[in-house]
C-alpha cells in the first residue's frame, strides 16, 4: 500500500505507508458497532516524516484520516552524509523504546516492521535499530519518531557549546 501523494502545501512528493489496521468493536444495546483504526506513516524520503491515527466506519476513510493526521504531525530529521543518524540514541514513547545506532555505508536499514516503515519514509539508508520493551506498533512508531526528532547534528552541538565543529 505504498502510494505517493501530492500535497499542495508542500512542493515535494509525499509517500505513505499503512503500518496497521485494527478492527475496533463497541458493544451497545442493539449489537456490535464495528469501526476501523488505521496507523499511517507519511514521509518525503528526504528527512521529513510523520505518523497519524485515523478512525472511521470504513477502512479507506480511516486510512485517509490517518494520512491527514500524519501530514499535520510531520517533523524534520537530521541525516548525515552516510544516510545514517548523527549519533546513537534511544527513543522512548510509553513503554516502547527504540535503540537507533549509526551504521557505515552499505549496511542498509536493519529494523523491525513498524520502525522500518518510519526509517525508510524518512530517507535513512544505513541504520541499525533494536526495539526494546513494548512491541505495540503504535508506540514503536511514535518512539522511533521521538528518538529521531531529538537527534542533534555536530553543528548544533558545536553551537550549543560555543565552539567550532573542528574543535568538537
Amino acid at each position: 500500500m505504498n502510494r505517493s501523494v501530492d500535497n499542495n502545501t508542500e512542493n515535494n512528493e509525499l509517500f505513505d505507508k499503512v503500518v496497521a489496521i485494527k478492527r475496533v468493536v463497541k458493544v451497545v444495546k442493539g449489537g456490535r458497532n464495528m469501526r476501523f483504526s488505521a496507523l499511517v506513516v507519511v514521509g518525503d524520503k528526504n528527512g521529513r516524516v510523520g505518523a497519524g491515527l485515523g478512525k472511521a466506519a470504513e477502512i479507506p476513510e480511516a486510512i485517509r484520516k490517518g494520512k491527514e493526521d500524519a501530514i499535520k504531525n510531520m517533523v524534520s530529521l537530521p541525516i548525515d552524509e552516510n544516510g545514517s543518524v548523527p549519533h546513537d540514541f534511544i527513543g522512548k514513547f510509553g513503554s516502547a523504546e527504540v535503540l537507533l545506532k549509526r551504521a557505515p555505508d552499505g549496511t542498509g536499514v536493519i529494523a523491525g516492521g513498524p520502525a522500518r516503515n518510519v526509517l525508510e519514509l524518512a530517507g535513512y539508508r544505513n541504520i541499525r535499530t533494536k526495539s526494546l520493551g513494548s512491541n505495540n506498533k503504535q508506540n514503536v512508531v511514535l518512539a522511533t519518531i521521538n528518538g529521531l526528532s531529538k537527534l542533534k547534528t555536530p553543528e548544533e552541538f558545536a553551537r550549543l557549546r560555543g565552539i567550532s565543529v573542528s574543535d568538537l
